[in-house]
């Protein structure tokens, strides 16, 4: 047995490979692989395999305890998870089945013993296997299972807990009989006289044999290159289309073939014919016409499609509303699939409901929009069961759905189950003007996008519900209107960031002082989250009962700092407090860390403030926060705003604020409400804003009616 160096036989070692070994051979699989548990109950690694090469083990050495994976599964639910084909497997574990698209079948169990799970094993057959485990076969697993665990417990009772070492160990597969001498040096020899290179090479990737053909050109001679590495030995082998048929070779047990460029120009076609003992190669020059495939062997994978598909993929990872992923499916996956129509319906209080379509009329979406989940119909049947259904043709679906043949005048149809976590969530609806006969590629393609489409959904839903409840939250604590006061005219606004940044944590308030005074506050609270909005709810309060005993604003917000750092709040708060005295037009304010505000008094140009700018509240328990005297004329307008509405990437903070002076200036004659509406819109150029705004304007008003205004 090899391992990487630097690794420990894990105790128990020999007691596992005999399991595994006796395992392969009694179930007629030809891959087996064992994963243990790390402490933490998170993470699954890898610590041995039959029948496979580092190069193809490799990216599966490590698997997250909630991972897509079966080995994963078998973990969460303590059972077996028996995977018969690929289109199971892309119904059930589309992630899997994206990054392995060669078939195969695979049942993966948990390793258990004294109440605790230690890990999990899995086998692997070629697809041509039937379709259910036999009755020899399932207590194979189960025995394997028993002793895997026994072993595992038995060396942590002795004091060596298995873990794996760095590199998982590579496993032998059970050696076939050894050939009668006499017949091996005539099968050398006459391979040896073949004009075409033959080689063989193990399970594990190490070459076994090479005639004189193949010696020549894999650049080497037998006794050098036998027990070597493949990838290592010859570097012009080290091509993913080689790999990539390699692999499928292995792990379909089919035989396959790829064409590969040598070093000295040649193209070679390499013909791989594998067993579960080894693969045999055959490397011949290729022929000027496109190679027959060998009878039975998985078509050569289209490159163009793969990487359409593994685009499609990563479109839908980052998708983050359903509007999202129904643009993306519409984008990206409909094109690629060649459908004129598609619907996205979920399951909702047991009845449908569309949350996503595209090319079909309205008048069609409406007769399914809202129907039972017991209705008769494909859909309702498919979101019932969780099983795919295909109609490549109008006389197909009436054969089995009658009344729903002429539903929507197209003429084929996939009808895909969005199931996450073994829970349909709803139904995909693929829709053809034409006729289509699905092909198993096509159904396991299209199911396996169907459970990708699931997870993209699924997240977008929850998105969708945190996201309402942290927005009804904030709203809730922003003021419901601002109180009037004769004189002062007020308008307010309120902008969140764009969908995915999260909640923010600006805010702003007016509180009523006297009958000719009172005090506008604005403020940000650091971060995009619940705690931040929180938070602003718990500075609003303070800043609002400061006030109202009568505190300047200096100390209104040297009492909120202390209480903030009394809180041990993580997140910081900048703010700006102003009292306005209508009967002595004047203002004074204090900062703490916030942009100034901006006057723009009748018939001049608007002018930042240089307010006196203190620290941060929550920062320094002493901290102070001077306090400057203003004028506030009649016909005057005070801005305050939070720097949402002025930080842009690489604009100098000072050119923003004047910026905003500038637009004040011009836009001052508007009335309050359009002037806030004005204002953000100069801010919304960019069409994806990283913070919230809000902004409250003042005007001093004298003899003019109560006019207010508040925006959330």
């Amino acid at each position: 047995m090899r391992r990487g160096a630097g690794t420990a036989p894990l105790p128990g070692t020999a007691e596992i490979d005999r399991v595994l070994s006796r395992a392969v051979r009694d179930t007629g699989a030809h891959i087996a692989v064992i994963y243990l548990l790390e402490d933490s109950g998170r993470l699954l690694r890898m610590e041995a395999a039959i029948g496979m090469p580092a190069q193809i083990v490799k990216p599966w050495t490590r698997v997250r305890a909630n991972a897509d994976v079966p080995v994963a599964a078998a973990v969460r639910g303590r059972a077996l998870v028996w995977v018969p084909d690929q289109q199971e497997l892309a119904r059930r574990f589309p992630a899997t089945a994206v990054v392995v698209p060669d078939p195969f079948a695979t049942a993966a169990a948990p390793i258990q013993s004294g109440g605790r799970v230690w890990g999990a094993w899995a086998l692997i057959w070629p697809p041509s296997r039937p379709p259910h485990l036999t009755p020899r076969e399932l207590d194979a697993i189960e025995i394997a299972s028993r002793d895997l665990g026994e072993a595992l417990r038995w060396a942590a009772e002795a004091g060596r807990p298995p873990k794996p070492g760095r590199r998982p160990r590579l496993v032998p597969p059970p050696p076939p009989g050894a050939p009668d001498r006499q017949r091996a040096l005539a099968a050398g020899g006459y391979l040896d006289r073949l004009p075409d290179g033959c080689a063989a090479v193990a399970p594990e990737g190490r070459i076994t044999f090479v005639n004189a053909a193949a010696a020549e050109l894999l650049g080497g001679d037998g006794p050098d290159l036998r027990g070597r590495l493949l990838w290592e030995a010859v570097a012009w082998l080290r091509d993913p289309v080689f790999e990539d048929r390699y692999r499928a070779a292995l792990v379909t047990q089919q035989a396959t073939s790829c064409d590969i460029r040598h070093p000295d120009g040649r193209t070679l076609e390499v013909r791989l014919h594998p067993d579960p003992t080894g693969i045999s190669l055959r490397i011949t020059p290729a022929t000027p016409h496109r190679p027959r495939r060998e009878h039975g062997a998985p078509p050569a994978p289209r490159g163009g499609s793969f990487h359409d598909f593994l685009h499609m993929a990563a479109a839908l990872t980052r998708a983050l509303d359903v509007r999202e992923v129904v643009e993306l499916v519409t984008d990206h996956v409909m094109p690629v699939c060649g459908s004129q129509a598609m619907v996205i319906m979920v399951a909702e209080t047991g009845r449908m409901r569309i949350v996503g379509s595209h090319g079909y009329r309205r008048d069609v979406l409406d007769r399914f929009d809202g129907r039972p989940l017991a209705s008769p119909g494909p859909a309702a049947q498919v979101m019932r069961t969780g099983e795919a259904a295909f109609f490549g043709s109008r006389e197909e679906l009436r054969r089995g759905y009658p009344s729903a043949a002429n539903m929507d005048g197209m003429a084929a149809w996939a009808f895909l189950p969005l199931t996450v976590s073994d829970r349909v969530l709803g139904t995909c609806v693929f829709a053809f003007d034409h006729p289509r006969p699905f092909t198993t590629e096509e159904r396991t393609t299209l199911t396996t996008l169907a459970g990708l489409l699931a997870q993209a959904l699924d997240r977008a839903l929850l998105y969708e519900v945190k996201d309402h409840l942290a927005h009804s939250l904030q709203t809730s604590l922003l003021p419901r209107g601002l109180p009037e006061i004769a004189g002062l005219e007020t308008a307010a606004r309120y902008v969140p960031a764009t969908p995915g940044v999260g909640i923010g944590g600006d805010f702003y308030d007016l509180i009523r002082l006297d009958d000719t005074a009172a005090a506008a506050v604005i403020g940000d609270v650091q971060g995009h989250n619940m705690t931040a909005a929180a938070l602003m709810g718990q500075v609003r309060t303070a800043i609002h009962a400061h006030t109202a005993a009568g505190a300047g604003p200096g100390e209104v917000l040297k009492h909120t700092n202390r209480l903030l750092i009394d809180l041990r709040a993580e997140l910081f708060t900048s703010c700006l407090l102003v009292h306005t005295d209508l009967r002595l037009r004047t203002f004074c304010a204090a900062s703490a860390g916030h942009p100034p505000p901006l006057l723009c008094p009748p018939n001049r140009p608007a002018d930042r403030v240089d307010v006196p700018v203190g620290l941060l509240l929550g920062i320094d328990p002493d901290a102070d926060y001077p306090v400057l005297q203003a004028p506030f004329p009649p016909g005057a307008v005070l801005a305050l705003y939070t720097d949402g509405l002025i930080e842009t990437p690489g604009i100098d903070l000072d050119h923003a604020i004047g910026a905003l002076a500038v637009h004040l200036t011009r836009a001052a004659h508007q009335p309050l409400h359009r002037l806030t509406g004005t204002l953000l819109g100069h801010a919304s150029s960019v069409r994806q804003r990283a913070d919230d705004m809000a902004l409250l304007l003042l005007k001093h008003s004298p003899g003019d009616a109560v006019r207010t205004r508040g925006g959330r």
